[in-house]
């Protein structure tokens, strides 16, 4: 019994003990570490792919290189409009005289193919603002040594391209003036025949011709007379310089676009393309 005693007091003991420790409080669980939010992607294009039509025989401005890819003033700056607008720009042929039908039934999105922006154009079509503009000239024998009035083509039979701004010109003015005027598809073409013979010359874009025709072999002995087309009658053929044609509909295009040439000349990607293709000369214009 005395054992039995000494026991239970031993354990009443050691339970008072155990019921007076205090334990050490835990440590309380970490806060879950946010995890890093992830790079936000860039915005998707609205325009992934962007369609241009070009007429690729109107050097320096629009042609094909020996390995036929197109090249140009005309090609880069749509290169450098895409970058903008986070596009892909595909390139699609189109002679000239159909280019507006051919924005018009949706074959591409755009035309950035040294297209004047002119009144008539503007009924059906929109344009951004322009991205260059040159004046034009007539172009003859230089050894005539004529001035650019219209009267001086008296009996000169003279290539354009069909439904340019230089055809326009030409049977506005040339044509009541007595000379000849002949329609072509191209304007590769109307130097085919003016280094034949069959053509005294041709009215085409000063930059373009010098580019095309001038100072190649062919060009020896031609020049443009009185150096351009007087100045009075741009805002009536020549408009308001090249602009990117678009659907009348595409409104947000238009102004994306309008912001990418702007952002282009801002960031000198402009200027570093008109000196690759015409070095020296005053592209922009007036």
């Amino acid at each position: 019994m005395k054992h039995l005693l000494l026991s239970l007091s031993l354990i009443g003991a050691a339970s008072l003990v155990a019921c007076g420790k205090t334990e050490a409080p835990a440590a309380p669980a970490a806060e879950p570490t946010a995890a890093a939010a992830p790079a936000e992607a860039p915005a998707a294009s609205q325009w992934p792919e962007l369609r241009v039509a070009i007429d690729a025989t109107y050097k320096p401005f629009t042609y094909k290189t020996d390995a036929g890819e197109p090249a140009g003033f005309d090609v880069d700056v749509a290169k450098a409009l895409c970058e903008e607008l986070k596009s892909t720009c595909v390139f699609v042929e189109q002679a000239w005289d159909g280019m507006i039908p051919g924005l018009q039934a949706k074959k591409y999105d755009v035309i950035i193919s040294s297209m004047s922006i002119t009144e008539e154009r503007k009924q059906a079509v929109d344009f951004t603002g322009k991205y260059y503009n040159t004046p034009s000239c007539v172009v003859v024998k230089s050894d005539l040594n004529l001035g650019a009035e219209a009267a001086n083509f008296k009996g000169k039979k003279l290539g354009v391209l069909k439904a340019s701004t230089q055809e326009k010109y030409a049977m506005g003015e040339l044509q009541p003036a007595g000379a000849t005027i002949v329609a072509y598809d191209a304007q590769d073409q109307v130097y085919l025949d003016v280094k034949s013979g069959r053509l005294d010359g041709t009215v085409a874009d000063v930059v373009e011709v010098n580019g095309g025709f001038l100072s190649t072999p062919d060009g020896a002995g031609y020049a443009c007379a009185g150096a351009r087309i007087p100045v009075e009658f741009d805002a009536k053929y020549f408009g308001a310089g090249a602009g990117v044609a678009l659907r009348k509909e595409d409104t947000a295009l238009r102004d994306a676009l309008d912001a990418g040439i702007k952002a282009i000349r801002d960031n000198g990607k402009w200027q570093a393309i008109a000196e690759k293709h015409v070095p020296g000369v005053d592209l922009w214009g007036s």
